[in-house]
């Protein structure tokens, strides 16, 4: 079985979404994992301890006074002794504690003892999600390595709609399967450029865009939980690496990053290229600052970039290519254009503008690939990202292996 024998500690915070991870204490065993499982005091009034105790065969502990098991350390056992942490759902008050370093209670003690990759399974009212404290706080957990799942979009036991689910339980099983390599794009090596790319004026302007990068980072992380070796191709921006890279190479320019992509794509498999790269660059760079003339317009002469995808396609041998198409209007048509144009494997497409796209949380995603298409509904980049590697997995198994 997938999971035989692994070790995983579910953490369980306060919320009604504590229902469905009893269903993924279920589907944990089924795969033959050892589950156990930590409660905080507020969990305790949606769903009770005897419950999670029934479905994993463990005592459930809550309390990190309890006089009996803590005789022997029993937290630092248990920090030991998991092999993954899933936080499931984790509350906006739990995510706020874990991004501060508190250890105010037994599993917020346990992730700060324990050296497993820990992942979080937000869960919580769309418009908490949305507030400002929610997200600097995720970024902190992301800076530092945690495996954030979802959220997902949709109807809320509150009666809104939005960003705020909990992942379904077999969707975070399939997270905790794939972070042990056993994943859909094991043994494969993948190329990811993210981010945007910055064409140099004089020394102190440049042309660029307003791509965060975001996107491109969780489809590496992504596709590292899907077992590949990933080697990212960075634009300027100031996002941590995600954890098990293969390599990270930063650029700043279209040529640089054309130079990159093309090197790190010699030995690869697939290359999802999600940066949004410079169509042109100025055709001089001024060597010093270009002063302002009163009453002059200034004029720039612009230079086409090189294609990457374009000079990949042109290869006699070259890796299963996925292209993205940012567009304002006619999303489907522009991006069939490039898929066929291109001579593209599989083509994500998305509107941007208008809150989409560029610098949000969430996106919705278009996918095109010849005789065939799939939307992915709005949802957190990084769930939208696990998506979107599933179906390139598939794509890929079915046209290449």
């Amino acid at each position: 079985m997938q999971l035989s024998n692994r070790r995983i500690l579910l953490g369980v915070s306060g919320g009604i979404a504590a229902y469905k991870s009893c269903e993924l204490v279920r589907r944990l065993r089924d795969l033959g994992a050892e589950v156990r499982v930590v409660m905080t005091e507020s969990a305790t009034h949606f769903v009770s301890a005897t419950t999670f105790q029934a479905l994993s065969g463990q005592a459930v502990r809550v309390s990190l006074w309890d006089e009996q098991a803590e005789m022997a350390m029993g937290h630092i056992e248990l920090a030991r002794w998991a092999e993954r942490i899933i936080i499931a759902p984790a509350s906006a008050d739990l995510i706020s504690r874990l991004a501060h370093g508190m250890a105010n209670d037994l599993l917020t003690t346990l992730c700060l003892a324990s050296g497993a990759p820990l992942f979080v399974a937000p869960a919580m009212n769309q418009q908490m999600w949305a507030h400002q404290a929610v997200q600097e706080n995720m970024d902190t957990l992301r800076r530092r390595g945690v495996h954030v799942l979802g959220p997902a979009s949709g109807d809320q036991a509150c009666g809104d709609i939005g960003s705020g689910r909990m992942l379904e339980p077999h969707e975070m099983r399939q997270a905790l399967v794939d972070s042990f390599g056993n994943g859909a794009l094991r043994g494969l090596k993948v190329v990811v450029s993210a981010g945007p790319t910055y064409e140099d004026i004089d020394p102190v302007r440049f042309i660029g865009n307003r791509s965060s990068g975001k996107m491109g980072f969780a489809v590496a992380e992504a596709a590292v939980h899907a077992g590949a070796q990933v080697t990212l191709i960075a634009g300027p921006v100031g996002l941590p690496s995600p954890a098990g890279l293969r390599q990270r190479v930063d650029v700043r320019s279209a040529a640089q990053m054309h130079a990159a992509v093309l090197a790190a794509s010699q030995d690869a498999q697939i290359y999802i290229a999600a940066a949004a790269v410079g169509d042109y660059r100025p055709a001089e760079v001024a060597d010093h600052k270009i002063k302002k003339q009163a009453g002059a317009d200034l004029t720039l002469q612009l230079a086409e970039n090189p294609d990457i995808l374009g000079s990949l396609s042109a290869q006699t041998v070259h890796p299963f290519l996925v292209g993205f198409a940012a567009e304002t209007h006619d999303v489907a048509a522009y991006a069939q254009d490039k898929l066929k144009r291109k001579g593209l494997d599989m083509i994500a497409a998305n509107q941007v503008g208008g809150g989409l796209g560029f610098e949000a949380a969430d996106n919705a995603l278009q996918l095109f690939w010849p005789g065939g298409s799939l939307s992915l509904a709005r949802a957190n980049k990084d769930e939208l990202a696990r998506q979107l590697v599933a179906q390139v997995a598939e794509r890929y198994q079915a046209v290449r292996a």
